[in-house]
C-alpha cells in the first residue's frame, strides 16, 4: 500500500490553486476554496503527486485501443474555469456528463452542499466503476453515478439547475434542454468549425445565450452521432482538414491543393511568443461559414505547409481552394515578434487569403473580445454564418455587430 505524504500533498495542492488563480481562473471564492480543500490525488491513485497537482496538465486514466485518450481528470485550470462558468449555488441540482475519475463530481457536491443533488453519467462502465470507487473512498457515496448514454441525460433525477459536460459534444442534445430548469445554466465544451470552446449558457425562454466563452480541449463525447468531419488532403495523410456537416466541403476536391502555386498575404499585425491568437479563429466562425481546421503533422516541411499552429490552425476552404493562417518571425529590440499572415492555394487563393487577412484585421484592435454564442432550436436560420447542427442552430455574434 502506497503511503501519501499529506503535508507534501497539501503544499502541492496549495501551489496548484495559486497558479490557477494567477492565470485568472477560480475567480469564484467558493470554487477556489473547494479546489484548496479537495485531495485530488485520491481521485488519480495511479499518478504521482506532481502529476496529480500539476495545474495545467490532465491525468489520463483510460485510453482507446489506438492510444488516444478516452477518459481523464481534466487539468485543474480547466476544472476551475468551467466551475466558474457553471456558478453552482447551494441547493442546486446538478447533472455532469462524463464521470471521469469522480473528482469533478466531488467538487460539485461541495458546491451544492448536498452530494445527493449531484448525478454523473458516463457510457463506459469501467469509467463509472472507477468514479464510484473513488467517490465512495473520499466520502461522497451519496453522489449518483449512472452508466448510460450521456446524450439522454438522466431524467429521473432532474430537472437540473446546472448541467456540465466534461466531455466535448458537437451538438446540444434535446434531453439536456428538456432536463434544464427554466432559469438553469449549462457549461459545455462545445465544438464548431474545428475548434472547441467552453461555453456557459443561461436559459432565456427556451433559447440558450452565453455569458462566457473560453478556449479549451476535451475528449469527445461518446454516444452522439458525430457531426465533425475530417479528411486527408495529401497522399500520405499527414495533412488533413476538419469541418462540420453543414459545410459543403469535399476533401477530394482539395486533395493535392497544396501542390498548387501559393499566394501569401501579410497583415502587419504581430504577436509575441506567449500571446494568444485563438480569437482570430473565433472571429472567423462568426463571419464566414467556410471556416475549418487545418492539421499538419509537425514533421511536414514548412515548404509544403507552414501553418500558424501545426496541429490546429484556422483555415478557409471553398471548392478547390484553401487558405490558412501563417506567421513570420521578426526580431525587434524587445525580442521576437511574429507577423500574422495567410497562405492560399488553388483558383481562389487570393480571394481566400485576403478574406483571412480581413479577419485578422477585425480581430487585432480588440484581441480580448469574446462573442455571444446563442443556441436556438433546430431549423432556425438567422444568417449565412449561422452554424447548423442536428438539434440546434448556433449564432456567434460580437457586440459591434
Amino acid at each position: 500500500m502506497t503511503t501519501i505524504d499529506t503535508s507534501s500533498a497539501d503544499e502541492l495542492r496549495a501551489r496548484m490553486v495559486d497558479k490557477v488563480r494567477d492565470k485568472g481562473f477560480a475567480t469564484n471564492p467558493r470554487v477556489e476554496q473547494v479546489l484548496r480543500d479537495m485531495p485530488r490525488h485520491d481521485f488519480v491513485p495511479g499518478h504521482d503527486l506532481e502529476t496529480a497537482y500539476h495545474p495545467f496538465q490532465a491525468a489520463i486514466t483510460h485510453r482507446f485501443s489506438d492510444g488516444t485518450s478516452l477518459s481523464c481528470a481534466s487539468a485543474p485550470f480547466v476544472v476551475a474555469m468551467m466551475l466558474d462558468q457553471l456558478d453552482v449555488r447551494p441547493g442546486d441540482r446538478v447533472l455532469e456528463i462524463g464521470a471521469g475519475t469522480g473528482y469533478n463530481a466531488a467538487l460539485l457536491a461541495e458546491l451544492t452542499d448536498d452530494a445527493r443533488l449531484v448525478t454523473t453519467i458516463d457510457v463506459d462502465p469501467d469509467v463509472t466503476t472507477q468514479a464510484r470507487r473513488n467517490l465512495n473512498a473520499a466520502g461522497y457515496g451519496d453522489v449518483r453515478v449512472v452508466t448510460g448514454d450521456g446524450t439522454r441525460g438522466v431524467a429521473e433525477h432532474g430537472p437540473y439547475d446546472r448541467i456540465i459536460a466534461t466531455v466535448s459534444p458537437w451538438d446540444i442534445p434535446p434531453a439536456w434542454w428538456h432536463q434544464l430548469t427554466p432559469v438553469g445554466r449549462m457549461a459545455l465544451p462545445l465544438r464548431w468549425r474545428g475548434q472547441t470552446r467552453a461555453v456557459a449558457f443561461a436559459d432565456q425562454h427556451g433559447t440558450l445565450v452565453s455569458d462566457s466563452v473560453e478556449l479549451c480541449g476535451f475528449v469527445n463525447l461518446t454516444g452522439e452521432t458525430e457531426g465533425e468531419q475530417s479528411g486527408a488532403i495529401t497522399d500520405d495523410g499527414t495533412i488533413s482538414l476538419h469541418w462540420d456537416r453543414d459545410q459543403p466541403l469535399d476533401p477530394n476536391k482539395l486533395h493535392g491543393v497544396l501542390d498548387a502555386p501559393s499566394t501569401t498575404r501579410w497583415s502587419g499585425h504581430t504577436i509575441g511568443g506567449n500571446e494568444p491568437f485563438d480569437g482570430i479563429w473565433l472571429r472567423m466562425t462568426a463571419e464566414d461559414n467556410r471556416t475549418c481546421r487545418l492539421d499538419v503533422n509537425p514533421d511536414v516541411p514548412s515548404e509544403v505547409a507552414d501553418p500558424l499552429a501545426p496541429m490546429r490552425s484556422p483555415a478557409l476552404a471553398a471548392d478547390e481552394s484553401l487558405a490558412y493562417a501563417t506567421k513570420n518571425r521578426h526580431q525587434t529590440d524587445n525580442g521576437s515578434r511574429w507577423e500574422l499572415g495567410a497562405i492560399g492555394h488553388g483558383p481562389a487563393a487570393e480571394t481566400l487569403a485576403d478574406r483571412l487577412i480581413e479577419m485578422i484585421d477585425r480581430w487585432s484592435p480588440a484581441r480580448e473580445a469574446r462573442p455571444t454564442v446563442t443556441a436556438y432550436p433546430a431549423d432556425t436560420k438567422f444568417s449565412e454564418a449561422s452554424i447548423e447542427k442536428r438539434h440546434c442552430e448556433l449564432l456567434v455574434t460580437y457586440s459591434e455587430e
